[in-house]
């Protein structure tokens, strides 16, 4: 933690790196299909929002191999997000679209979220 960010409101230069399981529902013990694998840093200060990149990467299934990137300023303040689908590999190779989150769980003391994820894509 930047000593900037200790004396910030909005904790603005934290940076946060993600290795989670990537499920198929929101309870944590949902069927794994894969990883979520990312880099997120509050980057304002005036407000709580994060600048997002993260990758789905899936493990099983019709998509297993293949993974799918998205990127954008998370907006922490808002109920309704918006995130664009950057592109991806395998299956999801010159992807683009976007996707929209839904926050269903958060805890500030560890600093852990459950978060859904719907994501409109455009493939070859």
């Amino acid at each position: 933690e930047a000593s900037v960010s200790k004396n910030s409101a909005t904790q603005f230069g934290t940076l946060f790196v993600a290795d989670d399981p990537l499920t198929v529902g929101p309870d944590p013990a949902s069927r794994s299909i894969g990883r979520a694998q990312g880099i997120f840093a509050l980057a304002s200060k005036e407000e709580l929002n994060l600048l997002f990149g993260m990758y789905f990467y899936f493990t099983e299934g019709k998509y297993n191999g293949s993974s799918v990137s998205i990127f954008g300023m998370n907006r922490i303040s808002q109920i309704d997000r918006e995130l664009s689908v950057v592109g991806g590999t395998g299956v999801f190779r010159l992807s683009r679209g976007f996707a929209l989150t839904k926050l269903y769980s958060s805890n500030s003391t560890t600093r852990n979220a459950i978060v859904e994820y719907w994501l409109t894509i455009l493939h070859h």
